[in-house]
């Protein structure tokens, strides 16, 4: 079967559906997108790893690719490969340099961890011909509407959520403490929204 590479192009929290992130791959070179509803942690292991943040102890996606690379394993690829009843299988191509294995994953799972290894993720076409949807524009304006393409899919377990508040009422020290309190608590995805919307006051 055709394989379609795809690329992570955004992670937005759905106000709709309590504790549920939209995951949106993006088919490379194409216009189509794969929407996924991820738990929060989940989100929050891709959501750090993007943004290159250090938590103070190890996550569970760190401790697996810590213990992984101990034993020279790597994570070549990943691949989207089937979706049943609304649900995505995923699963991981490891190798050791000598056999290659493959081990069935959760797809939020897997996405987190190719991010943390640079492994390629994959879909097949057939997936994204029938779960995936084509974007008109660009895709700021895709993003703007997640929350009602997010409730046309069905999620993985769901787990506690991060709350989110509005920060554009907040002034720049209000923001600066509680981004220090949403690192010292380890709620990375909360800091991560607190430090895009002070990095886009300071681009004003």
């Amino acid at each position: 079967m055709k394989k379609v590479k795809l690329d992570i192009v955004g992670l937005s929290y759905s106000q709709t559906q309590s504790g549920a992130y939209a995951l949106v791959l993006g088919e490379v070179n194409g216009r189509r997108r794969l929407p996924i509803i991820i738990g929060a942690f989940e989100a929050q292991a891709i959501a750090i790893e993007i943004e290159k943040m250090t938590p103070t102890r190890p996550l569970t996606h760190d401790l697996f690719k810590t213990f992984a690379q101990t034993y020279h394993i790597e994570i070549l690829e990943i691949i989207i490969y089937n979706l049943v009843d609304g649900v995505f299988f995923a699963k991981l191509i490891c190798t050791d340099g000598k056999t290659t294995q493959e081990i069935d994953a959760r797809t939020s799972d897997a996405i987190a961890l190719a991010v943390r290894f640079n492994a390629t993720i994959y879909t097949y076409e057939f997936i994204l011909s029938s779960a995936g949807i084509v974007i008109e524009g660009n895709d700021f304006l895709f993003l703007e509407n997640i929350d009602s393409i997010a409730k046309e899919h069905s999620s993985e377990d769901m787990q506690t959520s991060i709350p989110v508040s509005g920060y554009q009422s907040l002034s720049d020290e209000e923001l600066q403490q509680k981004l220090e309190q949403a690192l010292a608590e380890e709620a990375y995805e909360k800091a991560a929204r607190i430090r895009d919307e002070l990095n886009k006051r300071n681009s004003s």
